[in-house]
């Protein structure tokens, strides 16, 4: 049965305009170790506010597919540490109330799967390097209550991160996105407004754009969207697009050598709305706005777009935790 679509919450989004490790800390409980479990963030930011993932259920630590599948896949809540690399032969499906954590810098999803998000609520994926999927490195459909934060995902022969039909109610943040053309898809079709049009409600922060060539996202649909403090840099195509009556906040980003930061329309899709504003430029177009966004329904302050760069590639990715 799909899951209840729920309305973005208020929230405090902190973001502060101090350094990489202030700015960390506002969102971890500090303290990892490279050998050992990776600490859980305090509490996402933005629309996945309130995402709890398996807080309050047993930890398991698993190193094999087996293993994985079957804690990944069990009832009720579960923290699932990943200890080195876990070769996946497929999509492999994650149930409600999981977090799935790596340890350290050792957590690896690898050999031609990635993960499924589907159907589901209440899901946390952390500190893990996602690689080489057949299909999307992650996927997230028919889903309210995600985080995905402080991954590092690259090599897809879809997408990295694709966020479709339905969901709501996500944060993606501290991630690095590298090696990867079609990137992050937010939305999947044109024709999908009867049940995308009060959805896809995500807050993308404090991400690491590393040479993705397109879809930094590419959204459909969803209004507000949130894309904050964000690190762009050697994008090849472009940087966001907002199509079909998404409504895209651009907001304290740092776009380098990015020659099309963000428009409206792609392709055969019709346009969304951009605002921009308090990004910085380097080397880079200016991008197009153009039209109103829905109001974000949540307190934040925005971190100065100069002190960005610094701060993500700091503090983005795999094992910066």
């Amino acid at each position: 049965m799909r899951t209840h679509r729920r309305k973005p919450r208020t929230m405090s989004v902190v973001a502060t305009a101090a350094a990489t490790a202030a700015a960390t800390a506002a969102l971890l409980v500090p303290g990892a170790l490279a050998d050992e479990p990776a600490a859980a963030a305090a509490a996402p930011i933005g629309f996945g506010a309130g995402t709890t993932g398996g807080a309050g259920g047993p930890t398991v630590r698993v190193s094999d597919a087996a293993a994985f599948t079957a804690a990944v896949q069990s009832d009720g809540p579960r923290i699932v540490q990943v200890d080195g690399t876990i070769q996946l032969g497929g999509m492999t499906k994650i149930a409600s109330d999981k977090t799935v954590v790596g340890v350290g810098g050792n957590g690896r999803i690898t050999g031609g799967g990635g993960l499924n998000i589907s159907e589901v609520s209440n899901v946390i994926v952390q500190n893990l390097t996602i690689s080489g999927s057949d299909d999307d490195n992650v996927n997230v459909q028919y889903s309210t209550d995600v985080w995905l934060d402080h991954n590092t995902l690259t090599d897809a022969s879809d997408g990295n991160l694709d966020i479709k039909r339905a969901s709501d109610g996500i944060t993606v943040s501290w991630n690095h996105f590298h090696g990867q053309d079609k990137n992050a898809l937010l939305g999947h079709s044109d024709s999908n407004a009867g049940e995308d049009a009060d959805a896809l409600h995500v807050t993308y922060a404090f991400n690491w754009f590393d040479g993705t060539n397109q879809r930094n996202p590419r959204v459909r649909f969803g209004n507000p969207v949130h894309v904050l403090n964000n690190y762009y840099d050697d994008i090849g195509s472009y940087g966001v697009a907002s199509t079909e009556d998404a409504g895209v906040l651009i907001e304290g980003n740092y776009f380098e050598n990015t020659e099309d930061p963000f428009h409206l329309g792609e392709a055969s899709s019709g346009p969304g709305t951009i605002e921009a504003r308090g990004n910085h430029f380097q080397n880079s177009g200016t991008g197009e706005a153009g039209g109103s966004v829905a109001g974000i329904p949540y307190s934040y302050s925005v971190q100065p777009a100069q002190s960005v760069k610094s701060t993500v590639t700091g503090g983005a990715g795999a094992g910066k935790l």
